[in-house]
């Protein structure tokens, strides 16, 4: 048998790959020139009227304090400190609302298809109701709901025992910081792997022997089982920062203002309709045919969506899903419309205090990108384990 020579490649303009990489160089190079223009440009004027530029002033003290903040920030701290203060609490809004948001989209997402006609009604009167409000009136609703509707804290509602609910916010028990919690911590990391283990093992039974077993109890009590065996090795420590309500405030524990529980409710609430719309489209997207064999095998209808329907639908999901927490966490810059602070707050009270604004909206411009490009990369990795294989 005859072995063909390799083919030489040859650069030449009738070659359409030379054309194409010719042409995205003069775009590239055409791209870099009109920002350095227009940067140049910019920094000229600001020079002829007197504005300073620069990053300089990062280091600086920022001279201002921060409401709330997971990480200890006083005002003799940096610039750079208040924007990774606001970076946390951005996050700390973002990533739980997309937890609480999935969670609830799901849900509404299947209320829309079952057979009651009560449950399909609340759940489409729920994706109108949402859906077609503004996000930025439903924040401005829930913060007057919070902070009008809401008791004192001398008369706060208490859900829970130890938990209190008020104008002030949420108080809740948290560990006492004085005890050891080190082995708690690497137990419930330990119980990842271990859940992860028992998920592989239900999937090859299943597809050795046709049997579903359980997967969300038992991925819970591994998790759970996890962290108090750490506890255990730990000493068991029991002691907790218990809230106390006295006549005028409530002290100890851990607590979330009003701001937050706003931001965290508008957001979940808001994306959750549109969660449960890619939720019900990507189930409605699997053939009929795929149904039907699944009720001719004796599967429950509840059966069929967990093995049958969703598994199928995810390839449709997750696309669209990728774009609603990618809203998720830039709608999250609305939270400066009630008083959080967030990245955009901290931002504009740098802006106003230094004068750079073109210098503090570039840093939360490549913060969001950042956050945007690596929740889309996640997401993109997700959708590729996801996505049918074709054998």
């Amino acid at each position: 048998m005859a072995v063909l020579p390799p083919k030489q490649r040859r650069w030449s303009w009738r070659s359409q790959a030379l054309r194409g990489v010719v042409y995205q160089v003069l775009a590239v190079a055409l791209l870099a020139a009109a920002i350095g223009y227009l940067a140049h440009n910019t920094l000229a004027n600001m020079r002829a009227r007197g504005i300073q530029s620069g990053f300089d002033f990062i280091t600086q003290p920022a001279g201002f304090a921060i409401g709330e903040s997971l990480i200890p920030f006083d005002s003799s701290d940096s610039y750079a400190k208040a924007f990774l203060v606001g970076l946390s609490n951005t996050l700390r809004v973002s990533l739980v609302g997309i937890v609480l948001a999935t969670a609830i989209g799901l849900m509404v997402g299947v209320g829309r298809l079952s057979r009651n006609p009560l449950v399909r009604g609340l759940c489409r009167a729920y994706v109108e109701a949402t859906r077609n409000v503004p996000l930025l009136l439903q924040l401005f609703m829930w913060y007057f709901a919070i902070t009008e509707f809401l008791p004192s804290m001398d008369g706060a509602l208490q859900p829970l025992p130890h938990v209190f609910l008020s104008k002030a916010g949420l108080q809740f028990p948290l560990p006492d910081e004085s005890a050891s919690h080190f082995y708690t911590g690497i137990g419930f990391l330990l119980g990842i792997p271990a859940s992860w283990g028992w998920l592989r093992f239900a999937r090859a039974r299943r597809e050795a022997t046709g049997r579903a077993l359980p997967l969300a109890l038992p991925v819970i009590a591994l998790w759970v089982l996890g962290g108090l065996a750490g506890w255990w090795a730990d000493g068991a420590p029991t002691a907790l920062d218990v809230p106390v309500r006295s006549q005028i405030a409530i002290n100890g524990g851990g607590a979330v203002t009003p701001e937050y529980l706003t931001v965290l409710l508008g957001l979940t609430i808001y994306t959750a309709g549109f969660i449960s719309e890619v939720v019900r489209g990507g189930i409605q997207s699997v053939a009929f045919g795929q149904i039907e064999a699944a009720s001719a095998l004796g599967l429950s209808r509840a059966l069929s969506l967990r093995l049958v329907q969703l598994p199928q639908a995810l390839r449709v999901i997750i696309p669209p899903l990728t774009n609603q927490y990618l809203n998720l966490t830039k709608n999250s810059s609305l939270a400066v419309a009630v008083g959080y602070p967030d990245l955009v707050s901290i931002s504009e009270t740098s802006l106003n205090q230094t004068g750079r604004a073109v210098e503090c909206i570039t840093i939360v411009m490549a913060i969001y990108l950042m956050l945007s490009l690596l929740t889309s990369a996640l997401m993109g990795w997700y959708n590729r384990r996801a996505r049918l294989k074709e054998r």
